[in-house]
């Protein structure tokens, strides 16, 4: 089964992304633990894309697609048209540095690349779309 919904680039609406991704992966019965793991993430991608790359512009939307797979593995597809960050390209920096310099921010992509199993970023003309897959 597929899951699909789409929202305009405000900040505002991470709260309705992070209501929408629990409720399908607490339908789909995964454990509490797993639900706050994925909704974390989804939601750090979903805010450097509303924030980042659209600058919060409620004219521009992003969609997410969730996918349960034969394999028990939940797909994110978030695809967008603007110019997507490619996280796989995306260097840790030292939590060290991060601590001692007081950075506001810096460690929601580690996090990403820590909870999610594969992600893949695809391009066509028309759009972007990073898929992020975790065996459930």
């Amino acid at each position: 089964m597929k899951y699909c919904y789409k929202v305009p680039c405000q900040k505002e609406m991470l709260k309705d992304i992070r209501t929408f991704v629990k409720e399908v992966l607490n339908k789909n019965g995964l454990s509490e633990v797993d639900v706050s793991t994925l909704v974390l993430a989804i939601d750090e991608v979903c805010a450097n894309l509303i924030i980042h790359s659209h600058q919060c512009n409620a004219s521009d939307s992003i969609e997410l697609e969730i996918k349960f797979t034969k394999n028990n593995e939940v797909v994110f597809s978030i695809i967008d048209k603007s110019e997507m960050f490619n996280i796989n390209k995306y260097e840790e920096p030292c939590i060290d540095d991060i601590i001692k310099k007081r950075r506001k921010g810096g460690v929601g992509l580690i996090l990403v690349k820590r909870i999610m199993d594969d992600i893949q970023i695809t391009t066509d003309r028309k759009k972007h779309i990073c898929r992020l897959s975790k065996k459930i």
